[in-house]
Formats: structure tokens, sequence, C-alpha cells
């Protein structure tokens, strides 16, 4: 059986856990604890020198780093439901929506959190390199994270997913980032009614609460 590294509170190690329960694949799960540094310990840094989570053991012990390559390989072992998209264009607008929702949305909350957050102190940046924090980044990412919400509200006015007419990796990413907005007071509002609604219908789906 597949062993995903893992943690709960996180917003990368969720879209994993979305992406295997919307497969319906079951997965062991090993919990590594950020808040105690966990992913710095000797242990860890074997299983990935990076000091990321999420991390997924392949069946043969292949160690896929990132969600990029966990995707990908999921995708080509269970391709039902198909989630990185089903004709050339429809996998174009995917890629292209998930790289909006990882640059636009997840990364802009990371540059908030991470740089404004007394618990983020030199540690600006993921990995095990001191990185000091910047709080110019923090503000910029919070200007980042509302045009993020608009763009959003605006795609989803005219299609029921990101990239479309069905569910994709690119839907997971961006309601991860949304919820992950949570961190830095950020949440749509009134002026949102369309990724209100998309993020309902999104929540209520089980792989969701994974």
């Amino acid at each position: 059986m597949m062993t995903l590294y893992d943690y709960a509170m996180a917003p990368n190690p969720r879209r994993a856990r979305i992406l295997l329960a919307e497969k319906g694949v079951t997965v062991q799960r090993q919990n590594i604890d950020l808040r105690t540094q966990e992913q710095f310990s000797a242990a860890f840094r074997q299983i990935n020198p990076a000091c990321t989570v999420p991390v997924l053991q392949t069946e043969d012990g292949e160690l896929l780093r990132d969600n990029a390559a966990i995707a990908a390989y999921l995708e080509d072992r269970f391709p039902q439901p198909p989630l990185l998209g089903r004709s050339a264009l429809d996998k174009a607008l995917v890629a292209s929506w998930n790289w909006r929702a990882e640059f636009d949305g997840l990364m802009a909350v990371a540059e908030a959190f991470r740089n404004g957050s007394p618990a983020m102190v030199d540690r600006a940046l993921p990995g095990p390199l001191p990185y000091a924090q910047i709080p110019a980044l923090a503000e910029r990412g919070l200007a980042r994270i509302a045009v993020f919400f608009t763009s959003l509200d605006e795609r989803l006015r005219d299609h029921p997913f990101l990239a479309g007419e069905h569910l994709s990796v690119a839907d997971i990413t961006a309601l991860v980032s949304v919820d992950f907005a949570r961190v830095v007071g950020c949440q749509p509002d009134a002026s949102h009614p369309h990724l209100q609604s998309w993020r309902q219908r999104l929540s209520a789906r089980p792989a969701f609460a994974a």
C-alpha cells in the first residue's frame, strides 16, 4: 500500500488527500508534526531533504515529493475520474487554472502568512534554510489574495468549475487556497457570490473533508 506523509493542518497535504479521496484511493498516512518541527528531523530528511509535506511513497518505494508529481502519478495509475483534464483543450485549461490557483492563490496566502506571523520568524520560505521575514511581502500577499478572490468570482460566474464543466485539480488547489486564507484573516464576502456558491458546492463533497 502507498504511504502519504501528511500533516492535517497544512494546505499542501490537504490537496493530496482530496485528490486521493476523489480518486477513491486508500493509502497509509504517516503524520509529520510540523508544530514540533518533525519535518527537520534526520529521519524525515531521508524521506524528503526539502523538509516539506506531502510526500507519497509508492508501493515500489519511489518517493514523490510534491503535489505536481503526486497528481501526475495518481492520474496515470487511477484515471477515473479524470482530474487533470479530458480533451487536449481541457487539459490545457486545467493546467493553466491550477497554475494560477497555486501562484496567485496559495503562494499569495503563504507570502502573507510566512512574512507576517510571529510563529514564522526565520521561516519565510518552506524548507530547511532560515529566511528572514519581509513585512512588505506580507502586505503584498494580502493585496494579492483580494485580486485572487475577484478573479475566481469572475471565472465562476459563467463556469461551474474553474476549468469548465468538470471538477479538476485546479478546483482542489483553489479551494484549499481560499480556505487557507483564513489564517491571515481573508475570506470571500458578499462581493464574491459565485465564488461562495462554488465553495459551498465543493465543501459538500465528501472528499473535501479528507
